[in-house]
């Protein structure tokens, strides 16, 4: 397998979501780069990713000599960043929630990685459990509390036949007011452009998606709960 690109005006991430690849290029500046042996995981469920941070302006070639599948999140970007790769051990873990929403959250592009605006992480919710709980959203600047970011969600299943459910929907005020409920399947993806959006795992399926959040100004967390429930944090 090879696949060679631009990033043009846009910055990418390469997610590593199984298998292993040689990711080589050069930079705007026309120094080479090259990461070898990139992907430990034989599936999303296998571990933490690898992910590659790759500016604006960069031409790359991804081979694999075996089958690698690689997820490509990008954002537009006016910067030079340099060239990052973030190994699965460098990746920010955390357990979050609890009970039937606890799930577990890898972020590898975050505040490590001069990214300008792109945030890329994964999210693995046991069988039957939530995440995105309490429903939040990040669609308008409120205060220091919220800041607008667009997000993108790319789903595995295990075992792959089984499935999840995802609810996204507006605050009160939004003026093209929307809810949607949607089943999610093994390779889906789901594009967020506001509103809240929870996710749960069905019985007996682990459901796995990497996410990826740009905007203007980049600051995980910075969101706002449904306030309809927030009370589950404290029962």
């Amino acid at each position: 397998m090879s696949y060679s690109g631009t990033t043009g005006d846009r910055a990418f991430t390469l997610d590593l979501f199984s298998g292993q690849a040689d990711v080589e290029g050069t930079t705007p500046s026309g120094e080479k780069f090259r990461f070898p042996a990139v992907g430990q995981r034989a599936s999303a469920f296998a571990g933490p990713p690898e992910m590659i941070y790759l500016p604006a302006g960069c031409r790359f070639v991804a081979q694999s000599s075996g089958r690698a599948r690689i997820g490509i999140f990008t954002a537009p970007s006016r910067a030079r960043n340099p060239v990052a790769y973030v190994p699965g051990a460098s990746a920010l873990k955390v357990t979050v929630g609890k009970g039937n929403w606890t799930r577990n959250v890898v972020t590898s592009i975050g505040n490590n990685v001069a990214a300008e605006r792109l945030i890329v992480g994964e999210t693995l919710n046991p069988p039957g459990n939530w995440s995105s709980a309490p429903p939040h959203k990040h669609d308008t600047r409120t205060g220091d509390t919220e800041v607008p970011m667009e997000e993108i969600y790319h789903f595995h299943i295990d075992p792959p036949q089984g499935f999840g459910m995802m609810r996204v929907y507006t605050g009160p005020g939004d003026p093209e007011p929307f809810d949607e409920g949607l089943v999610v399947e093994d390779g889906d993806t789901v594009l967020i452009p506001r509103g809240y959006h929870p996710v749960a795992a069905a019985p007996g399926y682990r459901v796995h998606y990497t996410w990826g959040m740009a905007g203007e100004e980049r600051r995980y967390g910075a969101w706002t709960e449904d306030p309809k429930h927030v009370w589950v944090k404290t029962a």
